[in-house]
């Protein structure tokens, strides 16, 4: 692997020396002055909340081709894709973006989930000719969004890839396309501290530097739902519509959980999906539970991820009963803050 060093703190030091406020745990970039994150067309967001594991060996794809929910032996080096990690009941511990380079397999995901996920996987390893390392503090990612962003990423990457999750790769580091949301582009670069370190003074010459929450804020509008630590086991892979948006690979071997998955996908009509809704709460989060009006003593669905939109309210993905979608739901309790359904970006297809 390419020796790339660089302090567990020296992309945060940076992004300080640059004027960005910190959340006490020193994980989410909270803003670089006033302006509010949701209220911004185009941004740039260092993503200080992903970690980063790297697998190399030369039967780390093999590897994580018999753990994940996606095909990674196919992987190839133009293309990221979305991959689960799930428990032996099939419930995601989970979601990944994936991808690959000459220097091995990359794993991203959230950087609280980051240890005890590798090391789940490294119990695995046994005797393959795999290694896995955490690599998040030598590669930093930023995210770029909106119609600046071309020209923001031009200096270095001249061609961008053209649609969702194709990736190009030169001596400026890794930038791949993500979902659009809303409309916009959206893209992740991840690089050296170095690089995105000198690259950032051109870069905000085009795009507002904000937030992190603002980034998962898209990811909340493109209907890309995350695992956090609240909801881990919650949920197979289908309630957050995971293989609607190619996280899961049902032609593929064996993994945790793969019956499961499968015996999911294939018995009808699924009765539990993910949901876009704005919420009358700023305070929404992962693993709050939401109760509709008309059986109000259990709860119908599960807050999978949440963001503010201003003091009053919040964008989430909600799991649901898709029967209870035509009642009024409610946060908390029957008699919480509302929810207000908008569509996704993409159809909630039934099982083929």
């Amino acid at each position: 692997m390419t020796d790339i060093t660089a302090s567990p703190s020296a992309w945060r030091d940076f992004l300080a020396q640059q004027g960005a406020q910190f959340d006490d745990q020193g994980q989410d970039v909270l803003g670089f002055g006033a302006v509010a994150p949701q209220s911004l067309e185009s941004f740039v967001a260092p993503l200080t909340d992903l970690g980063l594991i790297a697998a190399t060996g030369e039967e780390a794809a093999a590897f994580l081709h018999g753990q994940l929910t996606n095909d990674v032996q196919h992987l190839t080096a133009d293309a990221a894709r979305l991959a689960g990690y799930c428990s032996p009941k099939g419930r995601l511990l989970a979601t990944l973006l994936m991808w690959r380079d000459e220097a091995g397999i990359f794993l991203q995901l959230p950087r609280a989930l980051q240890p005890a996920i590798q090391k789940r996987l490294q119990m695995f390893i046994l005797r393959a000719k795999a290694k896995l390392a955490d690599v998040s503090a030598e590669r930093a990612a930023l995210g770029l969004v909106g119609p600046a962003a071309a020209n923001g990423l031009a200096e270095w990457f001249p061609v961008l890839p053209a649609a969702p999750y194709d990736k190009v790769d030169n001596s400026h580091g890794t930038l791949i396309r993500m979902a659009d949301a809303a409309g916009s582009p959206r893209y992740q670069w991840i690089a050296a501290v170095d690089t995105l370190s000198t690259a950032w003074p051109k870069l905000v010459q085009h795009l507002k530097p904000t937030a992190t929450m603002a980034w998962r804020l898209t990811d909340i509008r493109a209907g890309v739902p995350g695992i956090l630590a609240a909801t881990q086991e919650q949920f197979v892979p289908q309630m957050i519509n995971f293989e609607l948006i190619g996280g899961v690979n049902f032609k593929k071997g064996c993994y945790p959980g793969q019956e499961i998955v499968a015996r999911s996908q294939y018995l009808g009509k699924l009765k539990r999906r993910t949901l876009l809704a704005t919420i009358a709460s700023a305070g929404a989060r992962a693993g709050d539970e939401v109760f509709a009006a008309a059986d109000p003593g259990q709860p119908c669905g599960m807050v999978v991820n949440a963001e503010p939109l201003d003091q009053d309210h919040a964008l989430a993905l909600v799991e649901m009963k898709l029967a209870a979608a035509d009642d009024t739901v409610h946060l908390g309790a029957a008699g919480g803050p509302a929810l207000h359904f908008h569509d996704l970006p993409y159809e909630l297809a039934d099982p083929q």
